[in-house]
Formats: C-alpha cells, structure tokens, sequence
C-alpha cells in the first residue's frame, strides 16, 4: 500500500486530506508541525510527502531542505500545499527540490492528479532497478540509470565513486599558479565515466545535489589540509555551489565545521556562484554572499557574461573575482565582438576592484589578447587539463609555470 505523509498544521485541512487519501486506499501518517513531519519522514520512509509551505517554526522549506540533505530522504517525491498569496515562492521551492506544488483550494482530482504523476515516476524508477530490460525505449534509459546509480551512490554512502578534480588557475603576468578550480568526477563501477553535464542536472532535480555539494566542499578543505601539511599552503581552491545548496539555511555552518576540523583559514576557499543563481533571488543572493563574506571566504561569480541582467547590479554584488565565460575567449584574438566585450568585462571588473579570469583559455593567441588586455589570470588547457589531486600536486612540485 502507498504510504503518504501529510504535514499540515491546520488540522481543519488536514484533516480533510486524510480523509479524501483513505478513501482512495492509500495509507496515510500525518504531522501538526514541520519538526514532527521531519521526524516521521525519517522514522517512516513515505512513498510520497505533502507539505504545508507556511508553517511556524520548520516551514515547509525548512522541511524540505532537512530532508533534501539526508541520503535516506532525498528522493521522496515532495509535493508543496500552498496558497494563491504564496506564488511568488513557487520557483523557490522547486529550485531547492520539491517536485510539485498544489495551489489551495484545490480539487480532489488536481490532487489526486499530482500525486499519481510524482508516484509512477518513482515507481517507474523502482521498476527500472528491478527489471532494467522491462523499461522501453520512451522512458529514457540512460537516464533512468543514471538516476538510479546516483541514488544508490548517495544513499549507500558509496562516495569513493567521486573524485575531485583540480583544474590549474595561473597568473598571467608571472606565469605562476596561483590558485585552483575544483571539479567533480564520477567513476560507476557500473557505467565508466560519466560525464558532470550527464549527473549533475539529475542530482539538482533529484535533490541528491545537497549532500553531493557537502561531500565536495568537505573533500576540497581535507585536501587543502593535506596540501597545507606537506608545505603547499600559497593556493586558493574554488568549489561551485548549486542553487540548493547555496539557498540552504545550514550553509555557512557546514562550511565553518569543515574549515575548523581541518584547522584552515577561511581565505583558501573561494565559493563559485553562477550569473543565473545569482539573478534568480538577486537580494537573497546578496544577503547570502555578505554573510560568506564576513567568514572570510573568497567569492566568485562565473561564467560570466551568458546573461545580460546582472550587468546593472554588479556594482552591489559582494564578489572578488569575476570569472569570463570560455565562449567569450574562444577566438577572441579575432573574433571583434568578442574581443571589445572581454576587453569591457575585464576594465569594468578592475574599476569595481575586482580580479579577472578567463576561462576556456586554449591557444596562444587568446593567451596574449588577453595579456594585452591585462587580465588578471587565466585557466584552460592551454595550460592545463583538470587533473587529479596526486597529478595535480605533482604539477606544484615541479614548478610548473605559464610560459611567459
């Protein structure tokens, strides 16, 4: 029998929804609060969760975010119950993870509707991990997979399937390296490589993304220790946030655990956020990012110039390093419009006091428009490849530098 878990702190509807669930035969349990729902989701595994969105003390983001961060959670298809006055939330909740929203009032068949759906998504993923030669060609495959290696990956807490890359960021007035980007890789026993562009948008509709962001951030300060300890203590290490992860109220607590286990100064991490996240909730992000700040954290924003919006509110964002999208390095020694916006880009970061890297960077060429640019730095395989932590720590040791 279906189990659904109702979390709704009017008892008057909630009741309500009890009572339309039983007598379409699906077994219910219920909770007044967010804190009582958030233990029951855990002491019970739901098949699915209804969630009030306005609550007092654990809202349902509250919610969501505990359960979205807890590998035995993280999939529960989670539908909002929310009211028409709450619209404006609706991009919000489903950019933390929740896979749908229900608008009160609504009818027995909108709910009975959006229930169903969220089920056979999830039954057909069950389906799939049973009886993988059962899944037709219309239901994505490799996808279906894919979704449910990543699902095993977190919740097993088989994490040595990922390693972190590191991709060199070089000076380019001295040629020296200075500083790194981290990337994450995915090694399956079961499908060899795969690709961040093939697993990281499923862990982010997935919600998986959460726990995923926290073993890197993690991972990336041990490995900043480790490079600390052998006398490799000059290098800033970047770490990309997703959205969920960086709208997580627990954020800059994890961080700080992280760096203080590790016994690191807060100014060898630098937080990568993309020109979207930011723009999504532009004084939220802003709110967010001063209070990174004030740990001490370094700031990036990247892959900068794909959108056009945040040009208005750079000046106010709290950020030290403005990373240049590699569409825009690409052949930008000839291409004209490209070469006057990197040319732009670079001025106006350097008069808001901002440090420039271009990313992408592949050939000679690029690498001296932008030295006559006087661009701060850059990364590409111009100069290096991302490369694992041993291979990239051999490229410190040997002194490796940017020919100048």
């Amino acid at each position: 029998m279906i189990k659904i878990l109702v979390i709704e702190d009017e008892e008057s509807v909630r009741e309500n929804l009890l009572d339309l669930l039983e007598a379409e035969d699906f077994q219910t349990i219920a909770a007044a609060n967010g804190k009582t729902g958030v233990d029951l989701a855990l002491a019970e595994a739901p098949d699915l969760i209804l969630c009030d969105m306005m609550m007092p003390e654990v809202d349902g983001y509250g919610v969501l975010t505990a359960l979205r961060q807890d590998p035995l959670t993280a999939t529960i298809p989670f539908i909002f119950l929310t009211a028409k006055s709450a619209k404006s939330d609706f991009r919000q909740g489903m950019d933390m993870g929740a896979d749908d929203y229900l608008t009160k009032p609504f009818t027995r068949a909108e709910l009975l509707s959006a229930i169903m759906n969220r089920l056979e998504r999830q039954a057909t993923l069950k389906k799939y991990l049973s009886h993988p030669k059962n899944i037709t060609k219309t239901v994505s495959p490799k996808i279906q997979l894919l979704e449910m290696n990543l699902q095993q990956v977190v919740q097993k807490q088989k994490f040595q399937e990922f390693e972190v890359y590191y991709q060199p960021i070089v000076d380019i007035a001295s040629g020296q390296i200075i500083a790194a980007e981290s990337l994450l890789r995915w090694q399956s026993p079961e499908l060899g490589l795969v690709t961040p562009t093939e697993f990281i948008p499923i862990a982010e509709s997935t919600g998986l993304i959460v726990p995923i962001d926290q073993w890197v951030l993690q991972n990336v300060c041990k490995q900043i220790k480790v490079w600390h300890d052998v006398g490799i203590a000059y290098l800033k290490i970047s770490v990309n946030l997703s959205v969920m992860e960086f709208n997580h109220p627990d954020l800059l607590k994890k961080i700080t655990d992280f760096l203080q286990i590790n016994h690191l100064e807060p100014q060898y991490l630098e937080i990568e956020l993309t020109e979207s996240m930011i723009m999504q909730d532009i004084n939220s992000a802003i709110a967010t990012m001063n209070k990174l700040q004030t740990l001490g954290l370094k700031i990036a924003i990247d892959d900068f110039g794909t959108g056009y919006s945040s040009l208005i509110y750079l000046k106010n964002l709290p950020i030290n390093t403005l990373k240049i999208d590699r569409y825009f390095i690409h052949n930008v020694a000839v291409d004209r419009q490209k070469s006057a916006i990197t040319k732009a880009l670079i001025e106006m970061a350097h008069n808001l006091n901002m440090q420039v890297v271009a990313e992408g960077v592949e050939t000679e060429e690029e690498l001296q428009f932008l030295r006559d640019a006087h661009c701060d730095y850059m990364q590409g395989f111009l100069f290096s490849r991302p490369l694992p932590a041993p291979e990239f720590e051999n490229f410190l040791w040997s002194n490796r530098h940017l020919y100048i």
